[in-house]
């Protein structure tokens, strides 16, 4: 290993302690023939006396650093005057004596291995470019994460090697950007803005610089690198973390210029599929971003980065390049290539508040569009097309509309508000009368306390409504003083057709007008003496409570000092550390502990059952049933508990309810006679020992169980005897066919003497329902069809897919099917019901009134499939149930083979379904089109699956679970 094997460039900018740390990472290195070469520049002319301060501090932290380890930190000082970054950058090329260079950005850190990571894999691989993982600054107190884009990438996910060969244009064509063997991020997703190091000899081959007249040169320095090398090797670990957060409106111009650049080369190589690639992920990541940030920026900001964006070339921006994008983000973009300002300053609001009308819709050949002046160009007209956003179809009360505030300023000691609202389609009728309210809500109250004052004056001009109102804040808003330190206005718009409340949207740079306003807190003016209007971080407007005068002023500071001395900092950690201890009786494994060694000792209370279905999520499925056979055979001495998740709507009123997992919860089930439950208690809950506990179990299988999972095999040995343990509790486990036996039994490793042949009980619904169509026909429909407000005329379809997994916190799941498409293809002849699985969440589409209905709160999906005339699943067990009432079935399973190879399957779903099996969005519609024809051709195919999986199902699973139930047989513990 030669004397310097990585030169690590490292550019002295304004912050000294940025330099600092970056330097540090560099010494810092376990490859000790690395080298920080620190570059400064000389002290120009006509520089402040404060950018002359900085750069002395600058210099002498550089001058420290080089004194305390010579050996390894070299400055280098450009002789350019005010020379740019790039300038400087360059210089460090230049003075480098490594075989490799490194460059590093203001503040950016190397990871201890980091140089010895990226050597090991050029040594290894003779790669003249080796690229590493890097992180960003979040904000304060926020973890560093990776760009977006990369996050799930599998561009670093393992060490490999990539040819020169690697950006040809026939190797993207067809598999690099689905074939985690190609890199095509490297130039598409600006990977190579650091974390990277370079051989000097390709640097020699090829002359390669940054380009000094670009902001932002390193967007084009690893474009530049990438397409020249010939060979590429990336690894999985982190090289450089610490890089600063993006500002899209403040590095805009320099962004766009070295986007535009990228884009010349790519095409000038012949690369158009990477270009084009590019110039999406660039218009999703920096222009979305941008528009984003508009309601923050002031006007002209925001009239500056809107022709900034019009300015770019037409093939950076063409409509071709948004298809894929959500409505609104196609808006924005197009109002940015028309360098519309005050355009993306509304649409950025509405990307902010999902639902919110921000401008005057306009309604064409039955598509709706973002503004009624329409481009010539169809391309452009259809980057406008909102349709999909459902506002058509939305009753004005749940319409939130943006309330833009035209003027916020100050007449004496009244506060003047004008403002402006879109009145969108035929939400607002031309000529219908107009009065609002203004609503002063209360922070702290909960809502409960809040002020209003009525509106001055209110009228329509064209496709906005125009309000204007001056407010004695003073007189108003006499809140206590204490609590309530912040008021949140809100305008109330009263329409014959309802009324829409939303909070008044102000840019910062306008609320200075606003002034200052006298307060009057009934607590007195030691409290608060002044009303300061601000801007939410959300761009509401709201008032603050402040202290202005002496009195106040020393008021705060004797309460800040009272709250904030010694004694008073002893007592809040106190009060602390008591929560704590407090919180933690509360915690679940305080409660198992307990409930393990002392509650399941105490005397089993004769007659109490317990039940729970989907885990307390629902009143609902077999315990239900069996629930209702037991009032129903009016058996005395028995007293039911139910569980429930976190809500008791649905759950009936004339039994008890527990919270699952409280105290009351584990208090019932170690007293209860009977357990009685379809998925499984807490696993981690012993079983008394005279309790008997009745498994119904929630489902037949299609996708492989229990012990037979991929997931519990990969399991260790204690989490599975943890498994064992719990399924070792079940008494009886009902089964409705011998392939039951063969999988659940087996796999959940149930004895034959716990195997219950009754069918379930919540089936039995299913088969008397059967005979009613066979002997009466299918109506009057049930009693449901009316509470959902479906019309006899129109059949019911169901759409109730499996569960594929949770989402991330906060998320919700996207179905596969596109609702919005079937309503508008069917939506006068079928009502879809959107049932998604219990452990999942789905958000729909805004559709067509009364063509699709969100099911999934209903508690027992018997009652479900009952009224439906046709189902729609995937992989779903309710294909089992639903086969018995001999209906129309359709599979959609755009998936199929990827989660048969994940899931793994009891048998094959293409040659035993009851019905087609359809893997695509325009099979399913076409096959609907044609359903009676293709229930005709599925008939038997469906009487044999129904008997194949649901032999034992007879309408009698619920008396003869009951009767099981109540023998008192317990057979295990």
């Amino acid at each position: 290993m030669s004397a310097v094997e990585i030169s690590c460039v490292v550019i002295g900018g304004a912050d000294p302690q940025s330099l600092r740390r970056s330097v540090e990472s560099v010494v810092a290195q376990t490859m000790r023939a690395t080298e920080a070469v620190v570059v400064l520049g000389l002290s120009a002319p006509g520089l402040t006396a404060d950018d002359e301060s900085a750069a002395e501090d600058v210099r002498a932290v550089a001058d420290e650093l080089a004194a305390l380890d010579p050996a390894r930190v070299r400055i280098a000082t450009s002789g350019a005057e005010a020379p740019t970054t790039a300038v400087l950058r360059n210089h460090g090329l230049d003075q480098a004596r490594g075989r490799y260079v490194l460059v590093l950005g203001e503040g950016e850190r190397l990871q201890p291995d980091a140089c010895r990571n990226l050597w090991e894999a050029a040594e290894r691989s003779g790669a003249e470019l080796v690229a590493g993982r890097w992180t960003r600054r979040a904000g304060r107190r926020a973890k560093e994460q990776p760009p977006a884009r990369l996050v799930g990438s599998e561009l670093y996910a393992r060490s490999r090697t990539l040819d020169e060969h690697t950006f040809d244009q026939h190797a993207l064509d067809e598999h690099t950007f689905d074939n985690p063997a190609g890199a095509p991020e490297l130039l598409t997703a600006d990977a190579l803005v650091t974390g990277f190091c370079v051989r000097t000899a390709l640097l020699e081959r090829t002359g390669l610089r940054y380009a000094e007249d670009l902001d932002r040169g390193e967007m084009l320095f690893g474009a530049e690198a990438a397409t020249a090398a010939r060979r590429i090797a990336l690894v999985p670990n982190l090289i450089v973390g610490g890089r600063a957060p993006d500002d899209p409106a403040a590095t805009l111009e320099g962004r766009l210029a070295a986007h535009v650049r990228v884009a010349e080369l790519l095409t000038l190589q012949g690369r158009t599929a990477l270009c084009e690639a590019r110039d999406r992920i660039f218009l999703a990541d920096q222009l979305i971003a941008l528009a984003r940030q508009f309601p923050k920026l002031d006007a002209d900001t925001r009239t500056r980065a809107a022709a900034l964006v019009a300015a770019l070339p037409a093939a950076r921006t063409a409509p071709d390049l948004r298809l894929g994008l959500p409505p609104l983000e196609r808006v924005c973009l197009q109002l940015l290539a028309d360098g519309d300002a005050d355009g993306v300053l509304a649409a950025g609001y509405a990307l902010g508040k999902p639902g919110a009308v921000a401008t005057a819709l306009t309604e064409r050949d039955g598509r709706v569009y973002w503004r009624p002046e329409l481009p010539d160009d169809p391309r452009a007209r259809e980057a406008l097309d909102v349709t999909e956003l459902g506002h058509q179809y939305r009753p004005l009360t749940d319409t939130p509309l943006l309330n833009h505030l035209t003027h916020c300023g100050q007449e004496g000691d009244r506060l003047v508000l004008e403002g402006r609202l879109p009145a969108p389609l035929q939400l607002l009728p031309t000529g219908a009368p107009l009065t609002a309210t203004l609503e002063f809500v209360a922070r702290g109250s909960d809502g409960r306390l809040v002020f209003r004052t009525p509106v001055d004056e209110v009228w329509r001009e064209a496709d906005a409504v125009h309000w204007r109102t001056t407010v004695e804040i003073g007189a108003l808003l006499r809140v206590g003083g204490a609590r309530e330190r912040v008021c949140d206005p809100r305008l109330a718009l009263h329409t014959p057709t309802g009324t829409t409340t939303g909070p008044l949207f102000l840019e910062r740079d306008r609320v200075d007008a606003a002034g200052s306003h006298p307060a009057r807190p009934r607590l007195g003016r030691l409290f608060g003496d002044t009303w300061q209007p601000y801007v939410t971080v959300k761009h509401h407007l709201a008032l603050q409570l402040t202290a202005r005068r002496r009195p106040g002023r020393l008021a705060a500071a004797a309460v800040h000092y009272l709250t904030h001395f010694r004694p008073a900092r002893k007592a809040k950690r106190l009060a602390k550390a008591v929560r704590r201890r407090f919180d933690r009786l509360s915690a679940r494994s305080v409660k198992t502990r307990v409930y393990n060694r002392l509650l399941v000792r105490l005397p089993t209370r004769k007659g109490s059952v317990v039940f729970e279905s989907h885990m307390g999520k629902c009143y609902g499925d077999s315990p239900r049933a069996i629930h209702e056979e037991l009032r129903e055979q009016g058996r005395r001495g028995l007293r039911s508990t139910w569980s429930y998740a976190s809500s008791t709507d649905g759950f009936p009123a004339d039994v008890r309810l527990v919270r699952r997992l409280s105290w009351r919860y584990l208090w019932a089930l170690a007293r209860a006679q009977y357990w009685v439950d379809n998925q499984g208690f807490p696993l981690d809950l012993r079983k008394p020992p005279g309790t008997t506990y009745l498994q119904t179990w929630h489902g037949s299988a299609y996708k492989r169980m229990g012990f037979a999972e991929s997931r519990i095999k990969a399991q260790n040995a204690p989490e599975r005897a943890k498994l064992s343990a719990a399924l070792g509790r079940f008494d009886h486990f009902l089964v409705r066919s011998e392939h039951d036996v063969a999988t659940l039994a087996r796999d959940y490793r149930q004895p034959a003497t716990s195997l219950v042949r009754c069918g379930y009980p919540r089936n039995d619904r299913l088969v008397r329902a059967r005979a009613t169509d066979e002997s009466r026909g299918r109506f009057p429909r049930p009693a449901l069809a009316a509470e959902l407000g479906i019309p006899d005329h129109r059949q019911v379809v169901l759409y109730a897919p499996t569960f594929r997994g949770m989402p991330k916190k906060g998320r919700t799941t996207r179905l596969p099917l596109d609702v919005r498409q079937f309503a508008e293809r069917f939506g006068d002849e079928y009502v879809l019901l959107v049932r998604a699985h219990y452990l999942e969440s789905a958000v729909l589409p805004v559709c067509p009134p009364g063509t699709v209905i969100d099911v999934s709160g209903h508690h027992d999906v018997s009652e479900l499939l009952c009224l439906a005339d046709a189902l729609i699943t995937d992989y779903s067990s309710i294909m089992f149930d639903y086969a018995l009432l001999d209906r129309p079935m359709v599979f959609f399973a755009p998936d199929l083979d990827a989660y048969v190879a994940q899931r793994g399957g009891y048998f094959d779903l293409r040659a035993e379904a009851p019905g087609p099996v359809v893997e695509s969005q325009d099979e399913l519609l076409s096959m609907m089109g044609e359903l009676k024809k293709a229930d005709a051709a599925h008939r038997a195919d469906r009487a044999r699956f129904a008997e194949r999986f649901g032999g034992y199902d007879s309408g009698q699973a619920a008396r003869t679970a009951v009767d099981v139930l109540l023998a008192g047989r317990t057979t295990r513990r």
